[in-house]
């Protein structure tokens, strides 16, 4: 557990560091992640740059004060991480990397065992790996407990630069370990399920070199190979129908030596780990009593076969091999979030500021000009009678403002909506600037579990000074029904799938004691919160409409085809959804294929996109709605606005078809049950988005014109 102060002045003297040498070439450390080359261009834009190997976000404030009133979040933020992850990996950029001397002892760490086609963790010990004579489970922070990591030592034994040939794990005067039935039957369902293997060294995790070339052709394939690394390494393959096991593993750690004086012991810095895995049946491999062991020259040794219907023998063997490396540990992270195609989210970008352009222009030549006309021709006293017998917005001006049905639920919604939006930002802000990088394992889900809680203030506060706005009058009630509506659904489907996972024992499943925890949080601080908002804002002067509402309601004439529901949604939903739809990919892929997620600058950019573009189609569907005399926009605009979750549902089912290799029943249930929270949150997001962009477009044009 490292204090506060420390981290401070370590951080401090970093920054002091990076003033003298006049911010030319600020290197921030690998909690960066995605930022790698970072320089002050001037006091508004910040651009960091990753070289050749990754990309390169630019940042650009708007306005002074929206950048101080961004900033005023930040602190707290940082605070409240720093509170919530004291024993976790989290750290500020800055804190001093880890020093090692020649032959001091790097531990090798064990994460998880993870499919893409099964969707269920495993601990690294539920399979029957060779073990140390005492297990050690590292204390984890929320987050890693919900993502399924169980960190716990390995009985690897790596030394700083030095090498072993060949070591055997777990051997007993050189004998084999033995896997009975049952544990051979569990090695081939796990190598068939394709499962991975994830270790950590100086939090650094293993990966696997893949060289792939972009020419067929034998005589340009060294100049057109392409290196990537795949996250952990495969547990076993499969070839004609048998069954093989990676039961060799050849380290490769690279060091990077650091500058010293004359008179110092060099200091080394692990930079990359790679791993080589290997299948070596017994009969090839040597051991003696010393538990060292050789390795079959060439390619005529036979692979480890594990045959699931009887016992099997083998050798669990390691060797490790150091390499120097001129990569610095500012940029170490570089080569596990290096992407080929990071162009693709350039486009991305670009696509959705053609999106909102052409928004944009939609508004300004129907809307303002339109509206403009509209608003000019009300206003002409000489022709009211006329104006009385034109069909328009301004005939419904006595039931536009009139209350909706459940004016509880939808402010209890909208409230939600409200907690969500404030979460998201400040998660989405606080991780481009690199405090939530993927070496903070854990820290960005911890982050969002606790601003959600805590954001219940201002979502308490909208909703209730909105459901005052309605004419509404019981507020304990309407406080309650915020505070649990989307909380309670979201925890109902999770303990459901939770209890499908407990049945698997996967390290996926939610313990019990944090469920308990969870749920000291929602009553204990986010419960409290959201009456506390709900209070003031149930006590505070509600909205102020323009316009009086009539007692009796208008007749609404009967609707075109194009504005029934349904159809709204599917016109209202396609612009946003296109806005964002490409890095939509990178984050299934993050989450459903163990990817890294990293590229927040373009994802706050795409965030900002797309809630100028909810507003815009909102305002929109509302002023057409209105022009055709239907005064009932309340709940069809929140329903509406939300229509790109109908896309990304749609999405989804298509990536789980096409992308994924999923088959069996609870991996299935597990995608779809997620997929729902995730389509239901955010449908509750743009429709606030575009709800509150409405309600303030439609005050305003009817405080525009002269009403009798």
């Amino acid at each position: 557990m490292w204090n506060s102060e420390g981290i401070v002045n370590s951080h401090l003297d970093y920054l002091a560091q990076g003033v003298q040498n006049k911010l030319n070439h600020l290197r921030l450390s690998d909690d960066c992640g995605y930022m790698s080359d970072c320089s002050w261009a001037t006091t508004s834009e910040l651009v960091c740059n990753q070289g050749s190997t990754t990309s390169a976000d630019v940042i650009t404030a708007t306005r002074g004060s929206k950048m101080a009133a961004a900033m005023v979040w930040l602190p707290w933020s940082l605070l409240l991480v720093s509170l919530t992850c004291q024993t976790s990996s989290f750290y500020v950029p800055g804190v001093a990397p880890i020093n090692f001397h020649q032959n001091d002892p790097v531990e090798i760490k064990a994460v998880k065992l993870t499919s893409s086609r099964t969707q269920l963790p495993y601990e690294y010990y539920s399979l029957p790996f060779c073990q140390p004579s005492k297990i050690t489970y590292k204390a984890e922070n929320l987050g890693e407990v919900l993502r399924g990591d169980r960190i716990v030592n390995t009985p690897f034994q790596v030394l700083m630069n030095s090498e072993k040939k060949c070591e055997v794990l777990c051997s007993q005067s050189s004998q084999p370990v033995t896997l009975n039935v049952e544990q051979s039957k569990l090695v081939a369902e796990r190598i068939t399920e394709d499962y991975y293997v994830h270790l950590i060294a100086d939090n650094l995790p293993v990966a696997t070199r893949l060289e792939l070339y972009s020419n067929r052709d034998s005589d340009d394939k060294k100049k057109e190979k392409d290196v990537q690394f795949e996250h952990g390494y495969r547990l076993g393959f499969i070839d004609v129908n048998k069954i093989y096991l990676h039961n060799h593993l050849s380290f490769i750690l690279y060091y990077h030596r650091e500058d010293m004086e004359e008179d110092q012991e060099h200091t080394y810095r692990v930079v990359r780990f790679e791993v080589i895995p290997q299948s070596i049946r017994l009969e090839d491999l040597k051991a003696d009593e010393k538990s060292s062991c050789t390795l079959p020259e060439g390619t005529n040794s036979s692979p480890q076969e594990i045959d699931p219907t009887k016992e099997n023998q083998l050798y669990f063997t390691y060797s490790v091999h150091w390499e120097e490396s001129d990569i610095k540990w500012a940029s170490r992270w570089d080569t596990y979030l290096t992407m080929s195609d990071v162009q693709i989210h350039w486009f991305s970008i670009i696509n959705s500021v053609v999106v909102v352009f052409f928004l944009s222009g939609i508004l300004s030549m129907i809307i303002i000009r339109t509206l403009r006309k509209d608003i000019a021709n009300y206003n002409k006293e000489d022709d009211i009678e006329d104006t009385m017998e034109e069909s328009g917005w301004k005939l419904v001006h006595g039931d536009v403002f009139r209350p909706p049905q459940y004016p509880m639920i939808l402010s209890s919604l909208l409230g939600s909506g409200i907690q969500l939006f404030c979460m998201i930002l400040i998660v989405i802000f606080v991780a481009m600037l690199g405090m939530l990088s993927p070496s903070s394992r854990g820290a960005l889900m911890t982050t969002a579990c606790f601003l959600f809680m805590f954001m219940g203030v201002f979502g308490g506060f909208s909703a209730g000074r909105l459901y005052r706005t309605l004419k509404g009058h019981r507020w304990k009630k309407g406080a309650f029904c915020t505070a649990t509506l989307y909380p309670g659904v979201v925890f109902g489907i999770c303990f459901v799938l939770n209890c499908f996972i407990w049945g698997k024992h996967s390290s996926g499943a939610v313990p019990f004691p944090t469920m308990v925890a969870l749920l000291c949080m929602w009553f204990g601080i986010s419960l409290p919160l959201v009456y506390l908002g709900y209070y003031f804002g149930f006590r505070k002067q509600p909205y102020d409409n323009p316009v009086r509402t009539n007692q009796i309601p208008r007749q609404i004439p009967e609707q075109r085809w194009y504005m029934n529901r349904f159809v709204g949604i599917l016109m209202a939903g396609i612009l946003p959804f296109g806005a964002m739809f490409i890095e939509l990919f990178f984050i299934f892929s993050a989450i459903w294929e163990n990817q890294f997620y990293y590229l927040f600058g373009f994802l706050f950019l795409v965030f900002i996109i797309l809630v100028v573009s909810c507003s815009q189609i909102s305002i929109v569907m509302v002023y057409f709605q209105l022009c055709a005399e239907d005064y009932r926009w309340w709940w069809r605009n929140f329903l509406v606005s939300g229509g790109s979750a109908f896309y990304v549902l749609v999405y989804a089912i298509f990536y789980f078809v096409n992308k994924l290799d999923i088959v069996e029943f609870i991996p299935s249930l597990l995608y779809f049950g997620y997929t729902a929270l995730m389509v239901l949150s955010f449908w509750l997001l743009t429709g606030t988005i575009g709800f509150y962009a409405a309600y303030m477009f439609v005050r305003k044009i009817y405080a525009a014109v002269k009403i009798d």
